[in-house]
Order: structure tokens, then sequence, then C-alpha cells
């Protein structure tokens, strides 16, 4: 069985012989058949009305995808029974990246620090700004984390690999 969240309705597809599918949608039971077209897109047939859907962006790391249905777009999140498993075992967030530092990914001039000592951050959230050939470059986090030091200072040059910033 599959959980596929769809712009906060949440959907559980039980496959069965081929292309035919059983379910729910927020609790209530469908079936519907779907037929792949070709690497990218299916015909979605459910409760007689036969939909077009399309990948538009697909991250298999995250199981998100941003899909076309019907030429509308909709963000989507895939949950397997592995996830299931994972999150009845209580080891649900194990996969979760823990980044101890962030390293100049190329030699530059730092321009701005964006972060002090102690500042909870979030994934994706821009540290510092470093110029390399002439053009601005924002580094960002990778994780969530609480910055624990600051190893430059704006105006300094810096070199690949060299330390910027540690998290607790």
């Amino acid at each position: 069985m599959y959980n596929i969240t769809i712009n906060q309705n949440n959907y559980d597809v039980i496959p069965e012989n081929g292309d035919q599918h059983k379910g729910t949608v927020n609790g209530k039971a469908y079936e519907m058949n779907m037929a792949q077209k070709d690497a990218t897109s299916w015909t979605v047939t459910k409760n007689g009305v036969e939909n077009r859907v399309e990948i538009a962006n697909l991250d298999t790391d995250n199981k998100l995808a941003i899909v076309r249905i019907n030429g509308r777009k909709y963000s989507l999140k895939l949950k397997d029974q592995f996830d299931q498993l994972l999150k009845d075992l209580g080891m649900e967030n194990m996969a979760i990246k823990k980044i101890s530092e962030i390293k100049s990914p190329m030699p530059g001039l730092v321009l701005d620090i964006l972060v002090s000592p102690g500042d909870e951050i979030k994934k994706g959230d821009p540290v510092l700004v470093l110029e390399a050939m002439k053009m601005e470059n924002i580094i960002k986090t990778q994780t969530d984390a609480i910055v624990k030091s600051v190893h430059i200072e704006p105006g300094v040059a810096v070199e690949k690999g060299q330390v910027l910033v540690k998290f607790e």
C-alpha cells in the first residue's frame, strides 16, 4: 500500500492486478484504472472520469513530485510500506542527514555572514555570501542546525575546503 498526499488530501492506494487499484481518499473508498502512456504520463480513470497525469518534477531521494493533473500543478508526497514501518518503529527521522560544518565549495571572498553563534537555522536557509569569479554565491545549509561557531569574517579570502561555519 502507498500513501500519497496531494495538496493536503490523503490517498491510500492498494495496487491490484495490472492497472487496477483500490484505495481511499480522505477515508472514502474508490477504484481506479491507471494506464501508462509514456515514461512520465498516465491516464487515470476514477469513477468513470478520465484524467491526464504527468510528472513535471521528481525528487526520488525525498519522495516528492510536482505533477500536472489535467494541466493543473499539484505537489505530491509519497510514502510506501517501508516508511510506515519506520514510523511504527519510531525511526522515521533516521534518514535525516546530520551535517556538522559548512566548507567553502570554492576559493573566494566572503562578502557577508548571515548567521551568528547560537542561531537556529533550517534546511535551505542562507548562511553566507561568497564571491567567486565575480559572481555572488549564497551558501545555504543542507540541514536543520544550531550555529556553533563562525570561522570567517566579511572581507576575508577563503580557500576551497576551508571550514566556514560549524554546527552543534
